[in-house]
């Protein structure tokens, strides 16, 4: 489906009411096309009426005012209401639901798509692209209609009035349509070029104001301007690239429609000066003119509007198309209530087709309640493992299982609504610590989230807060220090109270008072609870059930902190390089 086609499933819910704005359209437009037929009744019924005496004039100019004042001051300004009120609801209307529709997609997306995406592409996308369509409602299907039907109806009168006359006004229209076919193709691609070299600039810049502490760290404020430098100079490129073809099409364009005004201008004057056509119509016939011309003008406008237009749609459902790499069956089941055994059944998993794997034929079974610990050296395959079970990703070949159940029988969102995570650098939105602490459970209510904030060793240090629960924490929690923010992470997942917990470095880089209230509320939160732990901190891990020491995607040893040591493998040696017990 075209993005077009595409476009016009968001446009057929507001079908009637497109076609109710055109109609009032119509009316609006067609009220300035009594304009020259004044003018003309005005030169040769009342200007140049020698039969009639003064005081018939003033009378017939009153009531030509009076049907003025009726048109323009009565009729005309609730109809531009109406007509610009229903025009703006609907394009605003379909925007809000595209905007609905991509937010669904973006929460859907895997994470694979992420770590290729920047973030400020796809908000761009979302925002900017999106806006630009708007332009598609107003102009293709509500505009282009009202100035071609201004157009006929401006002819009709013309033709009426005097048919060879309207015909030549006509006779450069050919040209007009040559010229838009030739000039528009291109304008597209160029669009489109633009539009994606402001994309980079707005993701690059999204990325340098979020680590703009990085810079300032650094010093790097002149190596930057520089990098912004080069992605601006390069929108800026695209953008003139655009605006000097937008220029020709225009100089030529406006060109070919200012031909048939003069051609009409000379031959309706020599007309008059023949005496084939009063001095009212000519008047009224070069008024016309400007009725026939100032909608094709529009619609030359509106050529390059939609031409903008087309080419955020483009890019806008080039996203909405995106596929996603973890999806439900059909007919997959919803998960319940978990026990908590989890069995990886010779798993291997790489993260595109043409890497290696990072997993590699991987088994493992955990019994409910089992505390598990994955350790080993940095991209031996830890993290990746347990991005697993919540289905961030789906394994290449084996089968994962929970509680007997291949994970991919299962609907992904119920799957995650058994499971707890805390990880290294948990996410905190810029909302009160309130708030924050509720997305374990939207539906809690002040006691519950006081109760969870008590148990993460949480609730002292946030009614010391200025504001108590209702402080703000800013992005990303910038407010809160390390060991606040994990506490807080903490915090929602005792809210949450979920079956399975998976804790990812979630006490690496804190100071040692903060560990300690985390490792505290860390094991009260584990009892019970299936639980997997990545730490690099072996001090932190000794009491867990069993230990897995995970490198090159494949289990090396597993057992009790106590038979590891003994075996004296290479556990031992992690734990001995780290200086946490002599050898």
């Amino acid at each position: 489906m075209g993005p077009i086609k595409q476009y016009l499933t968001f446009v057929k819910p507001y079908r009637w009411m497109i076609v109710w704005t055109i109609l009032i359209g119509i009316i609006k437009f067609s009220i300035p096309l009594a304009t020259p037929l004044m003018l003309k009744f005005a030169i040769d019924d009342i200007i140049n009426a020698e039969s009639i005496d003064t005081a018939e004039k003033l009378t017939r100019l009153a009531y030509l005012l009076g049907a003025g004042a009726f048109l323009f001051v009565i009729l005309r300004p609730p109809v531009e209401y109406y007509r610009q009120y229903f025009a703006q609801y609907v394009g605003n209307k379909v925007l809000f639901d595209i905007r609905s529709t991509l937010f669904v997609h973006i929460q859907k997306l895997s994470l694979k798509f992420y770590s290729n995406q920047r973030v400020g592409e796809i908000i761009s996308r979302v925002i900017h692209d999106v806006e630009q369509t708007k332009s598609f409602v107003m102009v293709g299907l509500m505009n282009v209609w009202l100035d071609t039907a201004t157009i006929i109806i401006a002819f009709a009168i013309m033709f009426w009035m005097d048919p060879l006359l309207a015909l030549l006004s006509i006779v450069m229209f050919p040209f007009y349509g040559f010229a838009i076919k030739f000039f528009y193709g291109r304008l597209r691609s160029l669009t489109r070029d633009r539009s994606q070299a402001l994309a980079e600039v707005q993701g690059h810049l999204h990325e340098r104001v979020q680590g703009i502490s990085v810079i300032r760290g650094f010093a790097l404020e002149d190596h930057e301007e520089k990098q912004f430098a080069k992605r601006n100079d390069n929108f800026l490129a695209r953008a003139l690239d655009h605006t000097r073809w937008n220029a020709k099409t225009f100089a030529v364009i406006n060109t070919v429609t200012d031909i048939a005004p003069l051609l009409v201008l000379g031959f309706a004057t020599y007309r008059v000066i023949e005496g084939q056509l009063t001095v009212g119509e000519l008047a009224a016939f070069v008024a016309f003119m400007e009725r026939l011309y100032s909608p094709l003008r529009r619609l030359v406008n509106s050529s390059t509007t939609l031409t903008q237009s087309i080419a955020s749609m483009d890019r806008v459902f080039e996203f909405a198309n995106e596929r996603y790499d973890v999806t439900d069956k059909a007919g997959a089941k919803q998960v319940e209530e978990l026990s908590g055994r989890v069995t990886f059944d010779n798993v291997s998993f790489q993260y595109n087709d043409d890497e290696s794997e990072v997993l590699k034929g991987l088994s493992l079974d955990v019994n409910p309640g089992e505390t598990i610990a994955l350790v080993g050296m940095s991209g031996g395959g830890k993290s990746t493992l347990i991005s697993l079970i919540p289905r961030f990703y789906d394994v290449t070949e084996g089968r994962l299982l929970v509680d007997g159940i291949d994970v991919r029988d299962v609907q992904a969102r119920s799957l995650r609504d058994q499971i707890g995570i805390v990880q290294q650098d948990n996410i905190l939105f810029s909302d009160s610590v309130k708030e924050n602490i509720k997305m374990g459970n939207p539906d809690a209510t002040d006691e519950e989230v006081i109760q969870a904030a008590i148990s993460a060793n949480a609730h002292e240090f946030i009614t010391e807060l200025s504001d108590g629960y209702d402080t703000k924490v800013g992005e990303r929690g910038v407010k809160l220090s390390g060991g606040q923010k994990q506490r807080v992470a903490i915090a929602r997942v005792f809210l949450k109270n979920p079956p399975m917990l998976i804790l990812d470095e979630a006490t690496s880089a804190l100071d040692l008072e903060s560990e300690h209230l985390i490792q505290d509320a860390l094991e009260k939160l584990a009892k019970h609870r299936t639980t997997f732990i990545v730490a690099h901190r072996l001090s932190t891990i000794t009491h867990a059930d069993r230990i897995v020491l995970v490198a090159n995607g494949e289990i090396r040893e597993q057992g009790t902190h106590s038979q590891l040591m003994t075996k004296r493998g290479e556990y031992f040696k992690l734990f001995s390089v780290q200086q946490l017990e002599p050898v």
